[in-house]
């Protein structure tokens, strides 16, 4: 296999009543678990990187660990820019072997908003790569984005269908009370308004902040035509936690095929349980 556009899992998903979880990589441990669990388990993935990601790992280094997955493991993978902004980054990345994309023009007001996003569509459907942008904005901190909660605001469903017809985007990111990084409470998602823009947007839908939601509520948000889930922060501090217990009971290690292991094992259960929650498993 290799990699390859989201457009066609999504739109599988969304026919069939289930979502594709889409995981945040940062390395090669990352990916190496990612990929055997969805192997293991049958099911469609996401891999996605922020600026951050691709600037830490680098985009050939990325590119091809992730194609070695695709092949060993006979797996379709969409390797997605998450979160990007900057239209000669997105079509360096493209060019590279890139072919999913998620455009972020959600901080400027709607007209230009979609000006932007339209010059990435016309870009990456040149490629046959699928294209994700964002109409309202979550709050909340993932890696270098940080949105403070008074610049935060939901998804208009009326604007969402005018916005969706004049980018001919692939998928929609709304906001609706999900955010980035782990809650201080339980999350309130807005299942009335995630409705109404169901009801006026063909397109598969996206949930941003995914990390912590309870599983009834996420499975209510698939139900109402959530078709991608974002995982990040659950799998970074799932990690990082197993890795500091490690040295706690070693501290003298200092071999990263040891302390990696019990990382990799951590970040293994929570893609198991999200493969889960998201009803994917056994639909590849």
């Amino acid at each position: 296999m290799y990699l390859v556009s989201n457009r066609a899992m999504l739109q599988q998903a969304q026919r069939e009543g289930y979502a594709v979880p889409a995981f945040n990589v940062h390395n090669l441990e990352t990916v190496q678990t990612i990929a055997e669990t969805a192997a293991e388990m049958r099911s469609p993935v996401i891999m996605a990187g922020t600026t951050g990601t691709w600037n830490y790992a680098g985009l050939e280094y990325l590119v091809a660990i992730c194609q070695q997955a695709a092949k060993k493991y006979d797996l379709p993978i969409a390797l997605h820019l998450d979160h990007h902004e900057d239209l000669a980054d997105i079509g360096h990345k493209v060019r590279a072997g890139v072919r999913s994309v998620m455009i972020d023009a959600s901080h400027f007001p709607f007209a230009q908003n979609i000006e932007r996003v339209s010059d990435v569509v016309r870009l990456c459907h040149r490629y046959d790569v699928s294209v994700e942008a964002e109409l309202g904005r979550l709050g909340g901190q993932e890696d270098d984005l940080i949105v403070d909660e008074s610049e935060s605001y939901f998804t208009d469903p009326l604007m969402a269908a005018e916005y969706v017809n004049r980018t001919g985007i692939d998928s929609l990111a709304v906001a609706i009370g999900s955010a980035h990084g782990l809650y201080q409470g339980e999350p309130k998602l807005d299942f009335d308004r995630l409705a109404q823009i169901r009801d006026r947007v063909d397109i598969p839908l996206v949930l941003h902040g995914a990390s912590g939601i309870p599983e009834a509520m996420l499975k209510r948000a698939i139900s109402l035509g959530i078709c991608k889930v974002n995982v990040a922060t659950e799998l970074k501090n799932a990690f990082s936690a197993a890795v500091k217990a490690f040295f706690i009971e070693h501290p003298s290690a200092s071999d990263p095929r040891e302390y990696m292991t019990p990382g990799k094992q951590a970040m293994k259960r929570v893609v198991q349980e999200k493969i889960r929650m998201c009803g994917s498993a056994e639909r590849r």
